[in-house]
């Protein structure tokens, strides 16, 4: 298989046969072979009565019908789980992506000897409330990863199927993909693609899928920079608190052998060994997060390898 389409669709029964039209007038155009995969995400419309009669006159068309709604991330997984395709294309099932920005994207990917090709909704058509939302977010992600991607939540992205093999996509995770794939070394870049009003329904993004993705956001952070050793991470919060601790504790008794201060109905040697207790907690943290770890990597490694020679 040449290419796989993965569309994960939740409540978009109006938008499911004018998007298998664009998508089939692009890929029968391109040639070679195809196939379009619907993620049904536990609709309570007709979406998978449309799509799935579509499937019946369409052998491209595949559908994957969960038994309810587990969100965008888990639709990505099982639509990425199922692709066979040598590339990987990714899109929203709301029309707002055009399929007409696809081959373009597709030759970038091969020209420049990119991994995955990010679209950028430079002209966004939403709401201006969810236009400085995602100015704000993707800034936030910028500083906290390292990463240049502008346009982080644009899901029209096109992947080379190596760079999702492992994978790994829960909670709001589908939003750092490509800080994930740069971190595992793959080629990152971008293409500024159209973006078109909502037709049908109303957007899924609210104030709590954006808390989510921000939570999520603090474990990318961690598994980007400490997964390998996160008692880099934990032993240096404890080995601070400890510091504080002694230095905090060592004072007090100085003072008070000096008979400079009273240690009666104060608090603050409490707050020493706290501190210290505190420490002895983190390090510990440290120790059973390194042994998850090890666990971890027994079976996948830290690293990516890009291909081998003489085996």
């Amino acid at each position: 298989m040449d290419y796989s389409i993965v569309v994960p669709a939740h409540n978009e029964e109006q938008s499911m046969k004018p998007l298998y039209e664009a998508t089939k007038k692009v890929f029968d155009g391109m040639g070679g072979t195809w196939e379009l995969i619907v993620v049904d995400d536990g609709s309570t419309d007709n979406t998978y009565g449309v799509i799935s009669a579509i499937a019946d006159t369409d052998s491209h068309v595949k559908i994957i019908k969960l038994r309810r709604s587990f969100g965008q991330t888990a639709g990505w997984s099982a639509g990425f789980s199922a692709a066979t395709g040598d590339i990987v294309v990714v899109m929203d099932a709301d029309l707002q992506n055009d399929p007409e920005d696809i081959p373009a994207m597709i030759k970038k990917l091969h020209d420049e000897q990119y991994d995955v090709i990010s679209g950028w909704r430079k002209d966004r058509k939403d709401k201006s409330s969810l236009k400085i939302g995602s100015v704000i977010g993707n800034w936030i992600r910028r500083k906290v990863t390292g990463e240049k991607i502008h346009d982080q939540g644009c899901s029209l992205k096109v992947y080379k199927k190596e760079a999702l093999v492992d994978l790994e996509l829960y909670g709001e995770m589908h939003r750092y993909i490509t800080a994930l794939l740069a971190w595992k070394g793959f080629k990152v870049g971008e293409m500024v693609v159209r973006h078109h009003a909502r037709k049908y329904g109303t957007t899924k993004y609210n104030i709590r899928k954006k808390l989510k993705g921000f939570l999520d956001l603090l474990i990318v952070k961690f598994w980007i920079q400490y997964s390998a050793r996160p008692m880099h991470f934990f032993g240096s919060i404890g080995v601070v608190f400890i510091g504080a601790g002694f230095l905090l504790g060592g004072t007090l008794g100085v003072l008070w052998v000096l008979q400079l201060i009273s240690l009666n109905g104060r608090s603050t040697p409490l707050l020493a060994v706290l501190l210290v207790l505190l420490g002895f907690q983190f390090l510990l943290s440290g120790v059973l997060a390194d042994i998850v770890a090890h666990t971890y990597y027994a079976e996948k490694k830290p690293y990516s390898v890009e291909s081998t020679k003489g085996f």
